[in-house]
């Protein structure tokens, strides 16, 4: 089993990296900092040729907060769409016995949907707050059943929530949503903030995933490869959101903040509401055990707390 890891110093990434680490995968690691662009098809050969793998764990992406995906809405969309053109170009022409897990964020279902079901992916648009990526998520499903129908390439899709945990970015532009609420909260402490800012009303709900616990269920896929239960996208999926307030005076329980919360309604919430059905995650690993919240809180605050000033 010869694995490459794309974005394997980025926040998704470097999260499965640490549960491949643990559970004996050793993988071949591919990312900008290391010397491969995927938006350039040379490069995408380059890694196939050096690695000889058979399975790709693919976690690039170019994402950033709300503000982020439409403030950089072109770049997003253009990085994103080279990257996943590529990728599979190179794979179809390289060898298209690979097999490619990789994560599809959960903005690409359909806005006005209670509960995010598989079934339902493609009933209704985009939330408009997310049009950038989210459009590419979707485009990658896309373009990974397309190959799959013409060059008979396997993609194991994986729909998940907003992740939190640590090795995410520290510019809060940039971070994802919990863990930019968890490190402003952090330098607060550290500065002597006497109030912290949050961008929109606070009612918007979302269902988290704890990154470690992605890259737990990478393994578990990775032991069971041959399993035809993942040959069709599915949900990573408690079916339980907590609205932005309920986080905020979760993170408030877990660290020493003294001062006071100002919720900017002159800021957009996003879709009111992202929660996903859990139905097919349960029937596939029916003993996984979630990473509980005020655990996870806590680990990325500690992450926080390591790696500041920021």
């Amino acid at each position: 089993m010869n694995i490459v890891l794309l974005g394997s110093t980025g926040f998704v990434g470097r999260n499965v990296a640490e549960e491949l680490t643990k559970n004996g995968f050793s993988f071949f690691p591919v990312s900008r900092q290391n010397g491969y662009d995927l938006r350039k098809i040379e490069d995408n050969f380059k890694f196939l040729q050096e690695s000889n793998t058979d399975i790709i764990i693919n976690c690039a992406a170019h994402v950033g907060s709300l503000n982020y995906v439409s403030e950089f809405a072109a770049d997003v969309v253009e990085s994103n769409s080279r990257m996943i053109l590529n990728l599979y170009e190179a794979v179809q022409k390289y060898n298209p016995q690979i097999n490619i897990i990789q994560p599809i964020a959960n903005c690409a279902y359909p806005a006005n949907a209670l509960v995010y079901k598989e079934e339902e992916f493609w009933n209704g648009p985009l939330h408009p707050s997310v049009l950038s990526y989210g459009s590419t998520r979707r485009m990658l499903l896309t373009v990974a059943e397309s190959y799959h129908m013409q060059h008979k390439i396997r993609s194991i899709n994986l729909i998940t929530p907003n992740m939190y945990g640590p090795f995410d970015s520290t510019d809060p532009n940039k971070a994802h949503a919990l863990n930019a609420l968890i490190s402003k909260f952090v330098k607060a402490i550290k500065t002597g903030q006497e109030q912290v800012e949050i961008w929109g009303t606070g009612i918007a709900v979302r269902e988290w995933l704890y990154a470690s616990d992605f890259g737990r269920i990478v393994v578990e896929v990775l032991k069971d490869l041959s399993n035809t239960e993942y040959d069709r996208p599915f949900n990573i999926a408690q079916e339980n959101g907590l609205s932005v307030k309920e986080l905020i005076n979760l993170i408030l329980q877990n660290i020493d903040y003294k001062g006071t919360v100002w919720y900017n309604s002159n800021m957009p919430d996003g879709a009111p509401r992202k929660v996903m059905s859990k139905a097919k995650f349960e029937k596939i690993f029916p003993q996984f055990q979630f990473t509980s919240f005020e655990e996870g809180i806590k680990t990325t605050a500690a992450y926080y707390q390591s790696v500041y000033p920021y």
